[in-house]
């Protein structure tokens, strides 16, 4: 693709018109200071708009009208703008709606960036203010998620305004060779169609308004069937496409969006996936996983060895043991059990979909710990659904179940849970490290009754990063020595509660909750700490090891789990 110089740029305007005559003597007032070109295509309209817009042909030297009949749809006639716009000698063209919706004041920052930028679309990213319909903030919702997946981008931040600058030589170049949707569909598609041509789009943020006696040509039936019709086209158009695709991201990183940059008012992500889940429901939620779980299988290439490493070997511990796996192991439905858990947490917090339908295999362990009123540690891994303490609160909803992590998005995480759903039963502590404030704090929680759920397979990853070796302790698992972090069992040793393990793991379709007693209190004898210590670990090794063979796939630990530093050799288990 040519480049075009940024000394040959030569804008013009163009407004694709149906129905809106009324508006349109406004829309060319504010425009009028620009001292640009303006391209109508009235696109079949009622008599009424006709006349209004011949009269003001005749009366604005600047404007250029052309009329198609019948209604063709509002693609088609920005096409015949665009085509126009070419012929006429320009190199790019600036559409604005004729309903008076775009901030036309943003007009000249628009035209700025395509200077700067003249091989990129530049698009305007609009900010609503109360007068936006509900129905179609929600709907922009859904067809960001589909456009992310045809794009295997987040770089194409809003693909619906209409509010945007072409550069005409790739437009024209993409409308010879491949037909574009006519109507509503046609925003997205061009956009989708030259990210994959090579063309980039830039965005500008910019205030949009829907005014109360706007005219709305969207039809909620006709206009939807064909956004979905795009979307099955463009998605089937990804597949061939994602070597290209994957390339092509790499070029993008130098523009950071918002999956990189830190979050300042909340968990946006969160609330944009719930937006999604809102308006889709549980089950088509669960049909989008297929296309969003294979992207990261297809990227995630150090996550995807991992997988079929852990999977390599449980199928040679099993077949050692002469244990029968629950099911064919696949890296893919690996990563499939991934996206499944965090679809049930979603759905969990919203509150669609309720721990109550779980099974809790051994429901007297669980219920003798509630009966006693004291406050209980519980050791839990990342195997399977750590949010299956939540089950404790279906039991009796008077028990407070506080999830110690190590996160700093831990606070904002906890706040949007509760604003999501104001009764959800589990607390998220955010500590930085094991310390004594750590300790006093769980004790508190303790002492009130409260229970306590920690971690005890994974070694802090975030003093690796700084150079500092977190303690471990080796302990044989799957038949090779694993690193196992010292300090949840230290710390449970210190608080003197009831230690209950807990694993919640899907089997048969269904998530299945077991509970055991671990230790009442856990003691670990100054005399002779690091046996007792090691022992501790052992045990709680070999049940995390055979429920792992239960449901191997529940395994969320995507990295090689044997490799871990230690501070000091005498901790570790002889080979």
């Amino acid at each position: 693709m040519s480049v075009i110089s940024s000394a040959l740029f030569s804008p013009c305007l163009i407004i694709p018109c149906y129905n809106h005559g009324p508006m349109m003597a406004g829309v060319l007032d504010k425009l009028r200071s620009l001292g640009l070109p303006c391209i109508v295509v009235d696109d079949g309209s009622e008599a009424q708009t006709a006349d209004e817009l011949q009269r003001l042909a005749q009366i604005t030297p600047w404007m250029s009208l052309t009329r198609q009949s019948p209604n063709q749809g509002k693609g088609a006639a920005v096409m015949a703008a665009l085509r126009l716009a070419a012929e006429k000698g320009f190199t790019h063209a600036m559409q604005v709606d004729a309903d008076g919706q775009h901030q036309l004041s943003d007009v000249p920052l628009m035209l700025e960036e395509a200077r700067k930028h003249p091989d990129c679309l530049i698009s305007g990213q609009p900010v609503y203010d109360e007068s936006v319909p509900k129905s179609r903030l929600y709907g922009r919702y859904v067809t960001h998620f589909w456009v992310w997946v045809e794009t295997l981008s987040f770089s194409l931040k809003d693909s619906m305004c209409g509010f945007r600058v072409y550069p005409l030589q790739a437009c024209l170049s993409l409308i010879d060779k491949q037909p574009l949707g006519l109507r509503m569909d046609f925003d997205t598609e061009i956009m989708v169609r030259l990210y994959w041509q090579g063309t980039r789009s830039r965005f500008l943020p910019t205030r949009v308004t829907y005014p109360q006696d706007g005219v709305s040509h969207f039809d909620a039936m006709k206009d939807n069937i064909k956004i979905s019709w795009m979307h099955t086209r463009l998605f089937f158009g990804m597949l061939p496409r994602i070597p290209f695709l994957l390339r092509q991201r790499q070029t993008l990183q130098s523009d950071p969006h918002w999956s990189v940059t830190r979050e300042r008012k909340g968990l946006w992500g969160i609330h944009l996936m719930l937006k999604i889940y809102r308006v889709l429901g549980y089950r088509a939620f669960q049909l989008l996983l297929y296309p969003v779980i294979g992207y990261f299988w297809l990227t995630g290439g150090k996550q995807r060895k991992a997988s079929a490493a852990w999977l390599e070997r449980v199928r040679d511990v099993a077949a050692q043991r002469k244990i029968a796996l629950p099911y064919p192991l696949s890296t893919f439905r690996h990563f499939m059990r991934f996206g499944e858990s965090m679809l049930s947490k979603l759905a969990s917090w919203q509150g669609d979909k309720t721990l109550n339908d779980a099974v809790l295999v051994n429901p007297d362990v669980c219920e003798a710990h509630i009966a006693s009123g004291h406050g209980t540690l519980i050791l839990a891994s990342h195997l399977g659904d750590i949010e299956s303490c939540r089950a404790i609160g279906a039991v009796n909803h008077r028990i407070t179940v506080n999830a110690l992590v190590f996160t700093e998005h831990a606070e904002r995480f906890n706040q949007v849970m509760k604003e999501i759903n104001p009764q959800a039963l589990v607390n998220l502590i955010q500590v930085s490290q094991m310390g004594p404030d750590t300790a006093m704090l769980l004790q508190e929680k303790l002492d009130a009754g409260e229970w306590v759920a920690i971690v005890g397979d994974r070694t802090s990853a975030s003093r690796h990063q700084r150079g500092e070796h977190s303690r471990v302790i080796w302990s044989d698992f799957l038949g090779k020595p694993a690193a196992f972090p010292q300090g949840p069992f230290i710390l449970a040793a210190a608080l003197k509660a009831p230690v209950m393990l807990m694993f919640g793991i899907r089997q048969e379709r269904r998530l299945h909750i077991y509970c055991e007693s671990f230790a009442d209190p856990l003691i670990l004898p100054r005399a002779n700490r690091l046996p007792a210590l090691q022992e501790t670990v052992d045990r709680y090794a070999a049940r995390l090891e055979y429920y792992s063979l239960l449901a191997p796939h529940d395994w969320f630990n995507f990295y090689d789990f044997w490799q871990h530093p230690a501070d000091d050799a005498s901790d570790r288990k002889p080979d």
